[in-house]
């Protein structure tokens, strides 16, 4: 969707010590005093709308969300994707307009993305690991020999409950 009207110049003229910014929305220079810059480019703010309702996203709120080649406003991305699922730690529903936290396909309220021996949050740019669903923070990482233990001891628990059966 690119306006044909405008000069076809690469993205960035230098001009002096500034770059010139071209909106990918309408292909046209911004020389308005406000830009966005979305989804690995810049916009201009009239340009960067919502695909479904036609909403200036910039009017609207300081997010946008992008889904199957659209760009949504969050009332249109919750109406087309709906809920979110269950979180791994509480297994309580998500609702689809709350912030998560993510780790190996297991999706968690941000309240419950914590360690699961100290209980500290984890928060986004902390290190931690994810094994079995269950986080834990750098500190509290379990070694390689704990989970050999405690894959041992499962399998001694349940060859003594053969035996007895």
């Amino acid at each position: 969707m690119v306006n044909t009207a405008c000069n076809a110049q690469p993205p960035h003229v230098r001009m002096g010590a500034l770059a010139w910014k071209w909106c990918i929305g309408c292909g046209c220079k911004i020389s308005d005093r406000f830009l966005l810059f979305a989804l690995d480019g810049f916009w201009h703010c009239h340009c960067l709308k919502c695909s479904c309702c036609q909403a200036q996203l910039a009017e609207i709120g300081s997010s946008c969300f992008t889904k199957r080649g659209l760009i949504l406003c969050k009332s249109d991305y919750i109406r087309l994707f709906g809920h979110s699922g269950a979180c791994r730690a509480c297994s309580k529903s998500i609702p689809a307009n709350e912030m998560v936290m993510r780790a190996q396909g297991n999706v968690f309220h941000v309240k419950c993305f914590v360690c699961s021996i100290c209980h500290n949050q984890l928060v986004p740019g902390d290190r931690f690991h994810c094994t079995n669903g269950k986080l834990y923070c750098e500190r509290d990482r379990p070694t390689a020999s704990a989970y050999r233990n405690d894959h041992l001891n499962s399998l001694r628990e349940h060859n003594i409950s053969e035996q007895k059966s």
